[in-house]
């Protein structure tokens, strides 16, 4: 799967929780913005817990 696919997947709270945790800004972006800064592995666990 590539990156836009796993976004869609993912709740963007979700992903902006994953973005505080790592310092990476969150507020007045993209969700495809902020799963482009985190890492893969990331990406990939969060779309896997979504149902």
């Amino acid at each position: 799967m590539d990156i836009e696919e796993l976004t869609k997947k993912i709740d963007a709270k979700q992903l902006r929780t994953e973005a505080k945790k790592r310092g990476i800004k969150a507020s007045c972006v993209k969700k495809i913005d902020i799963a482009k800064q985190l890492p893969r592995e990331v990406l990939e666990k969060l779309a896997s817990e979504t149902k």
